[in-house]
Order: structure tokens, then sequence, then C-alpha cells
């Protein structure tokens, strides 16, 4: 981003947060810092972090960037393939806002599917067409741009662990093989994108009421808008007010409830109150001005 320092990534290891070394010569980039990140399960023993797969470190080859021999996602019966997943906010130029995987790809939801309970009504031949997003036992879920609160799990008939989004059951098209294909969006009229709230996509489906967040204990804030892995991200997680590592460069932030931004160091300054994720700062006026953030 224009006017922004190059920075590190940050990495996510036993649960810390510490800043990657970028290789530049320059003694400000190689400063390190960590903050403690404080997870959430979901049930099933799967942990919710947030931020994206890539500003929480995840292992190369595993969860959605995990691939076959033919080098699509991978849907074999392999711990690696499940060690985690991603739901982050996308945009498709149809059905937007959309969420998509670690990889960029399009994530659906099945109208013929139930809620209360939850139920896949996709099964056998189905699943080689639509394969369901699967996780295990201690598997992660990095969310930026969804609720904590509406991720969550069902057990399929075969035994496998499918996530679900407030409710809907979630899956993935096989014909979608690069970021921004949507080609499974509207499909037999009952396949649709699935969007942050779980519902599917579609102009006619009118949008849920907000709900309250509860004060977030971390956050990932990223340099450049809509979450983006293309620039640096730094983490923060406490209670009460913290001091960012490197201030005045935050464009985006994933957080896991509600935070207030402040444009000093402190705690002190203009401040702002945000309902966890925001995409990008600049809509809220905050944009490259957050130096400190009030958690709790």
């Amino acid at each position: 981003m224009f006017g922004k320092r190059l920075a590190c990534v940050l990495a996510v290891t036993a649960g810390v947060l510490s800043l990657a070394a970028c290789g530049s010569s320059s003694p400000e980039s190689a400063r390190t810092w960590s903050a403690p990140v404080r997870t959430v399960e979901v049930g099933s023993g799967l942990v919710v972090l947030p931020g994206t797969a890539k500003s929480n470190n995840a292992q190369p080859k595993t969860g959605d960037w995990a691939t076959g021999p033919d080098g699509t996602p991978n849907t074999a019966e392999q711990t690696t393939a499940r060690a985690w997943v991603q739901f982050k906010v996308s945009e498709a130029g149809g059905p937007d806002p959309i969420l998509v995987n670690g990889a960029g790809l399009t994530l659906y939801r099945f109208d013929k599917d139930t809620v209360k309970p939850s139920k896949s009504a996709c099964g056998g031949e189905c699943t080689k067409i639509w394969p369901p997003v699967l996780v295990a036992g201690g598997s992660k879920i990095f969310l930026a741009g969804v609720k904590k609160s509406s991720m969550g799990s069902i057990e399929r008939s075969d035994g496998s662990r499918q996530v679900t989004i407030d409710g809907w059951p979630v899956y993935r098209f096989v014909k979608d093989v690069k970021p921004g294909d949507t080609k499974g969006h509207g499909a037999g009229g009952t396949w649709f994108g699935v969007t942050p709230d779980g519902r599917n996509g579609s102009a006619a489906e009118t949008t849920a009421p907000s709900e309250e967040r509860q004060p977030a204990t971390s956050a990932v804030l990223f340099d450049g808008k809509d979450f983006s892995d293309n620039e640096a991200s730094q983490g923060l997680s406490g209670d009460g007010c913290e001091n960012v590592a490197r201030p005045g460069v935050t464009s985006s932030i994933a957080a896991s409830g509600s935070v207030k931004i402040w444009s000093e160091r402190d705690c002190k300054g203009r401040s702002l109150v945000v309902d966890g994720d925001v995409t990008d700062l600049a809509e809220v006026g905050f944009d490259n001005a957050v130096v400190s953030i009030f958690f709790g």
C-alpha cells in the first residue's frame, strides 16, 4: 500500500503471535514483538482464530492449501487437508459479499439442507461435485469477516465432520478452480455462494439483523483493506488498553469481537467502537489511524 513501510507478516505458533524477519537490512524492519493469542473452541475441539491462514502462519500444503496430484484442492481422507480451514469475506462480482477459503475458492450452501437441526442433504455422488468442507478434532478455523458465534459443525452420515455457518453446512464446487470462480452460484436453483451470515447470496433473500458481539480479546491488524495477505499484518491481544507495535498503518481489522480503536497511544485521542471485523477502515474514517486498542 502506498505510503506504508514494508513490514513482516506475523507468524502464529503455539498460540503466540510473533513478527517474522523480513530479510531487510533496515534495523527498524528487524524489530520483533509478541502477544498471546486467546483461542476460542466452538465444539468438537475446533479452535477459532481471528485473521487469515497466512497471517496465522499456516503450514504450507496443509488445510485449504493441500492439493491433490492434479493440483486441485484435496478432498482425500488426509489429516493435512483438515488441519485448518479459512472463511474470509470477499467479492465475486455478483453474489457479494461472499465467503472464500484459504485458497481463495468460493464456498457454497445447499438450500435443500436444513438448519434446525443442521443436516446435509448432499451425500454419495453429490459430494463428488460439491465436496463438503471437512475438519477433524483439533482443526483450526481462521475467520476474517465472520462472527465466531456463526461457526459450528455437524457429523455427517459417514462419520466425517462438516463445518457450518449459522447452521448451514458449507461446500466447495469442483468446477471452481481459481480464486474468483463462482460457477456453482445458482446451480439448480438450490446452490449458492454463502454469505458471512449463512445466507445464500441471492438478491431475493433479505439480510438478517446483525447481532451484537461480545468484547474481543485479540485482533489481527492488516496494512491493506479486505484483510489483504499481500501486505503486512500484526497481532494484538490483551485485557484493557494495548498500544499497537506499528501504529498508523492499519486498513482492516479481524477481531474476535467488538473493540475500541484509538488515534493516540494509551487509548487517548479520537476513538471509535467497531463491531468486530472491519474490511475497510477508510469507510469509518480511521484508515492508517489506529495507534492503540482497548479490549474488554
